[in-house]
């Protein structure tokens, strides 16, 4: 039976429209055009990219890791390519005081396998102090090398919340490219596939059909209390600590992280 929008017994209040099979399919085929000339300057974007030039800097900095200072140039790992996650940091905060959406953007980057299979290295940069950078790294469970910059001038320390990319020729080291804010995105797997999602990420900017779930400013879910509600009260934290051994409700918070 072939349904229309408009029909009474079809239409789903706050959903999409109920149609048949050949309908949806050229919905979607049209969307497909746009979706492919998206892709298309994605990748002269990217061509474009691989064309910037490079800042030269000393890389032999010290930054501190779990076993003390080290060079910058060690966190290549003997590799040519290094891509940095700079992650913003509270001073004395607990744990789940700490940025909603840095915790998010490094959860996503747990697992470097595929980028060391192109010759590429990854690690996570923090002001924070080296001792509440390990408490917290042991706590979320990351495996990727997390170092302190604190009071290193950039590009090794600098602005927090940036993907920051490297490129090494010896001993000499190089500054290739640095992104904030939704660019981080790229590597927040999650973001993609909300995108596909008839609700999308329920976040107060996106532009949706009357009737769907809204939420508030971006980022504004990254952080629950226990039962999963998006809050930014004293029970809350940032989303994925929950999962670690330890996440309790807790009374207060002794700062209150901020997303970017």
């Amino acid at each position: 039976m072939t349904t229309t929008p408009d029909d009474p017994t079809t239409a789903l209040p706050g959903r999409p429209p109920v149609v048949d099979p050949a309908t949806w399919q050229a919905a979607r085929d049209e969307l497909l055009v746009r979706e492919k000339a998206h892709t298309r300057e994605g990748d002269a974007i990217a061509a474009a990219r691989r064309r910037l030039p490079m800042v030269e800097f000393d890389g032999t900095v010290e930054v501190v890791g779990p076993d003390g200072p080290v060079p910058f140039l060690d966190l290549f790992q003997g590799r040519d390519e290094l891509v940095v996650y700079k992650h913003m940091w509270h001073d004395g905060a607990p744990h789940q005081g700490q940025c909603e959406g840095c915790t998010t953007t490094a959860w996503h980057l747990k697992d470097a396998v595929y980028l060391n299979a192109r010759g590429v290295s990854f690690a996570v940069l923090t002001t924070g102090r080296p001792d509440e950078v390990a408490s917290y790294v042991e706590f979320m469970g990351y495996t990727q090398p997390w170092y302190s910059v604190r009071e290193v001038d950039a590009p090794v320390g600098g602005d927090m919340g940036y993907l920051t990319c490297f490129l090494r020729d010896g001993d000499r080291a190089f500054l290739t490219y640095s992104t904030t804010g939704r660019g981080n995105e790229r590597v927040n797997g999650s973001m993609g596939l909300l995108d596909m999602t008839p609700y999308g990420r329920g976040e107060a900017w996106e532009e949706s059909p009357e009737g769907r779930p809204k939420g508030r400013e971006a980022c504004w879910s990254w952080r629950s209390d226990a039962d999963g509600n998006a809050t930014w009260g004293p029970t809350s934290r940032p989303v994925p600590q929950w999962t670690r051994p330890g996440a309790t409700p807790v009374e207060t918070l002794g700062r209150q992280g901020h997303h970017h």
